[in-house]
């Protein structure tokens, strides 16, 4: 799956706004396009170099990404085994976040045969953030 085809997939989700910068992608549930920054946390990334707090994927070779997901704690350790012993440059697989595992978000590098589940699990996600901004939202109003 190539990244144009990842992102295009972010932005197809409902009130998804795709925010770019500095090479990297962040898709924020954001149905009225008015979150303030302080609210605006993303559903999912995807990451296209390293940086100085997070060069463990080696992002730096030719044509490699990282798409990252926050999903809800139980589901997280239902797909991915968090005691296992992980490789944050292999392609193709899905693990904890280097740095945001105890997040509950787990990425893959360059998705290809594990874009079905990937994109299953991108869903959750979306649909996670969705019960996210509406329960803010309700105790915005009480």
């Amino acid at each position: 799956m190539c990244i144009d085809s990842v992102q295009r997939f972010l932005a197809s989700q409902p009130g998804t706004r795709i925010i770019e910068a500095h090479g990297d992608v962040f898709a924020l549930y954001d149905p009225a396009e008015d979150l303030p920054p302080e609210r605006q946390h993303p559903w999912a990334t995807i990451v296209t170099s390293d940086n100085p707090y997070d060069a463990t994927s080696h992002l730096d070779r030719p044509d490699v990404f990282r798409l990252n997901l926050g999903l809800p704690k139980a589901r997280f350790h239902e797909v991915v085994d968090v005691a296992a012993a992980h490789d944050p440059t292999a392609l193709d697989v899905l693990f904890p976040h280097p740095v945001y595992g105890g997040q509950h978000w787990l990425c893959v590098l360059n998705p290809d045969r594990a874009w079905p589940t990937v994109r299953g699990l991108l869903t959750e996600a979306h649909a996670f953030a969705v019960r996210k901004y509406d329960n803010a939202a309700r105790r915005v109003r009480s």
